[in-house]
């Protein structure tokens, strides 16, 4: 009888430890967590053939003098450029969010890629640049079918439209190399961006397909 007592006490202690432990987890915050964390694998790149009839490019907020005094920022235009060229050339529809106030330049931060129609650029300011536009009216008008985004900021832009676009049907490409993210810790936001877009919830991920400018071509 004494060793039953025993095995049960022991067996008492045992779950009170389990218990203890999975109730001190439950009560941790992500601040006391914070140093001891490991960022998660990078998400493999994936190379992808876009049609240009039924893809856009969009442009968030590269005409803001900000870039090129960002260092991550100016270092994504040869990589827009890139992408710029082959949608061009494959005929793709172009639309660009110029940032800032009515005054603020329509020129983007390289000649090269700037708009060549007016109907190619609205003035909208923050994240999801659905908001205020008539992006996916044009979207739709043009029977488009995916999109591919470049420019900054990475967490703002980047993510905000392309959720806003996700959400509304539209498959969304993401070059890593084409958006950026401003100080403090830019690499930190660029990488949380690209998890959050790589992995995140209601239905965005699946239509997320994270890549390179090197990696994408178009076709006529």
């Amino acid at each position: 009888m004494s060793n039953m007592r025993s095995l049960v006490g022991y067996a008492a202690a045992v779950a009170a430890v389990i218990v203890l432990t999975f109730a001190t987890l439950a009560s941790a915050d992500i601040i006391d967590e914070w140093l001891r964390i490991a960022p998660p694998p990078p998400p493999e790149l994936k190379a992808v053939t876009l049609s240009g009839a039924t893809t856009a490019v969009i442009f968030g907020d590269m005409n803001q003098e900000a870039c090129p005094l960002n260092p991550r920022c100016a270092a994504t235009k040869p990589s827009v450029k890139v992408i710029h060229e082959k949608g061009r050339a494959a005929g793709a529809m172009f639309w660009y969010s110029i940032a800032g106030g009515a005054n603020e330049k329509i020129e983007m931060t390289d000649p090269a890629i700037n708009p060549r129609d007016p109907s190619e650029w609205e003035r909208v300011n923050g994240p999801d640049k659905f908001r205020g536009s008539k992006l996916e009216e044009k979207l739709r008008a043009r029977k488009i079918e995916r999109a591919v985004i470049c420019g900054h900021s990475f967490q703002g832009f980047g993510v905000g439209t392309a959720t806003g676009l996700a959400l509304r049907g539209f498959d969304v490409i993401v070059p890593v190399d084409c958006l950026a993210s401003n100080h403090p810790y830019p690499e930190y936001m660029e990488q949380y961006s690209v998890w959050h877009l790589y992995r995140g919830g209601n239905g965005v991920a699946p239509r997320v397909t994270i890549t390179r400018s090197s990696m994408v071509t178009f076709t006529k």
